[in-house]
């Protein structure tokens, strides 16, 4: 719609740059204004960058030229890479030591029966074996992968709303926690293998060259972790900033080099990070600026949906309509969720409340899931890797507008808020650090500040600046609000 407009300045000044600004304006404004309607509508802002991204993508609107788009593979990669160090803070080892087993045990039965489930449906009933060079067997394998992620922000916002609390949520948490990295590297190992089946000759080298890729960027994560506290000691508020990014960046890089994933690696780097640092203020500074390219992230996710293909059975020699495929990728996830979870919380003696209703607080799929598909079709190429960012994204959709009253049900049906609720004390801990009310902290920052001189204190305008927009102020309604990290990346993602 607007091409003659861009063709217009492109010929007036001679260069794209222009082109390429005011794309990105309106991808960040109108993601903005989407999410002015979910907030209305109690859903998680990453349905309004997607819904968002498809009103500005070719197939609606038009607003954003494919050249811009196109180009824009590498927020993908960075934004996964905010998302992954993030994740990073919650695997604090002293709170994994205590429930770490049965967490582990419950994570793995719930992301792989659904891996499981969604590999069997689409390679076997759905007669994706019929397609030729392997092909079908790659796509199987990745979307299986994918299968096992969570994106469970809208359950943790569920939580803090309704006050739930119990064992039933500390068990919620571990495994959210846990989920992440189960799922990447459920992924790491199906793209080695899809990449390795689709190529003229499989060899053992074909398959263990990327994992041992993987290793290495965990590897280098574990360095950087090291070298970021080094870094981070007595650093003024940009230059933490900086270095950190800067980590992030060079990660991004090499895995881009090897042709693997950096989310094992940047995952790595924030969980050295917060267990020899303890300092949970660098991801609350790097959730403040992250925003933005997570936005674009998503929202160029968005523009790349491909609705032509939704409805065609060209797109699959084997000639099942796409929208097929997603319904059922979506309602078998869901079972393999609820199945594995309820098997997992069995086999660990769990209760009752819990093993019964954990499944259903697992539905949302997004973010770290998105992210991985648009990696995975670059594996697949082409019309293939296009189609399975379609069920991913449709997928993602229809789970983040169920997620919510699935994981509000879950908690009531367990009896963790309510009249059922337990009794004090019982409450789910902190994800990281103590518990400490918004009042408490603000004595403790009083007695600092009268034991140290004002020029010892003084900040700088824009620190100041800074130190307000990153605090969690209390609600208007003058609840209770837990201090320390909130999940940033997620909070982020499904902010309502």
């Amino acid at each position: 719609m607007l091409d003659s407009f861009y063709e217009f300045i492109a010929s007036q000044t001679g260069s794209q740059v222009p082109v390429v600004i005011i794309s990105i304006a309106i991808m960040l404004l109108a993601g903005f204004l989407g999410t002015r309607l979910t907030k209305l509508l109690k859903l998680p802002n990453v349905t309004a960058y997607i819904l968002v991204g498809i009103l500005l993508g070719p197939y609606v609107l038009d607003f954003v030229p494919e050249r811009v788009y196109k180009g824009m593979d590498f927020i993908s990669d960075i934004a996964l890479a905010f998302i992954a160090f993030s994740v990073g803070e919650y695997f604090r080892f002293s709170v994994l030591k205590k429930n770490g087993g049965k967490t582990v045990v419950i994570t793995l039965f719930e992301a792989l029966l659904a891996s499981l489930l969604v590999f069997v449906i689409t390679y076997w009933a759905l007669g994706f074996y019929k397609m030729e060079n392997n092909v079908g067997l790659a796509f199987s394998l990745i979307l299986a992968a994918l299968a096992s992620a969570t994106a469970p922000a809208s359950t943790m916002m569920t939580i803090r709303q309704t006050g739930a609390k119990g064992d039933f949520v500390n068990t919620l948490f571990g495994v959210v926690a846990l989920d992440d990295v189960v799922s990447l590297l459920a992924y790491s190992v199906a793209v080695s293998v899809a990449g390795a089946a689709m190529g003229d000759a499989i060899s053992a080298g074909d398959i263990l060259l990327p994992i041992a890729f993987n290793l290495m960027m965990v590897a280098l994560g574990i360095g950087f972790g090291f070298l970021l506290k080094f870094l981070m000691a007595k650093r003024s508020t940009d230059n933490r900033l900086i270095v950190s990014v800067a980590f992030l960046f060079a990660l991004c890089g090499v895995g881009a080099a090897v042709n693997v994933s950096p989310l094992l690696g940047c995952m790595a780097m924030g969980t050295v990070y917060i267990n020899v640092s303890g300092d949970d203020k660098l991801f609350k500074q790097l959730n403040y600026f992250s925003p933005p390219i997570l936005l674009l992230f998503f929202v160029k996710s968005g523009i790349g949906f491909d609705l032509g293909s939704l409805v065609s059975t060209q797109t699959l020699s084997v000639g099942v309509p796409l929208i097929a495929v997603g319904v059922l990728n979506f309602a078998v996830r869901l079972i393999g969720k609820y199945l594995g979870a309820f098997a997992g919380c069995a086999a660990v003696k769990k209760s009752k409340p819990v093993r019964n209703y954990l499944g259903m607080a697992l539905a949302p799929q997004a973010g770290v899931a998105i992210g991985l598909a648009a990696l995975g079709a670059r594996v697949l190429g082409g019309e293939i890797g296009s189609m399975l960012q379609t069920i991913i994204l449709s997928s993602s959709i229809l789970y983040e507008l169920v997620g919510p009253a699935l994981a509000k049900l879950s908690l009531y049906l367990s009896g963790s808020y309510g009249k059922r609720a337990p009794a004090e004390g019982e409450g789910p801990p902190a994800p990281v650090g103590e518990e400490e009310t918004v009042a408490t902290l603000k004595e403790q920052l009083t007695a600092i500040e009268k034991k140290l001189s004002v020029k010892e204190y003084a900040r700088s305008p824009e620190e100041e600046a800074f130190l307000e927009a990153t605090d969690i102020a209390p609600p208007a309604d003058g609840s209770e609000t837990s201090v320390g990290s909130e999940y940033n990346r997620k909070k982020f993602i499904n902010k309502r």
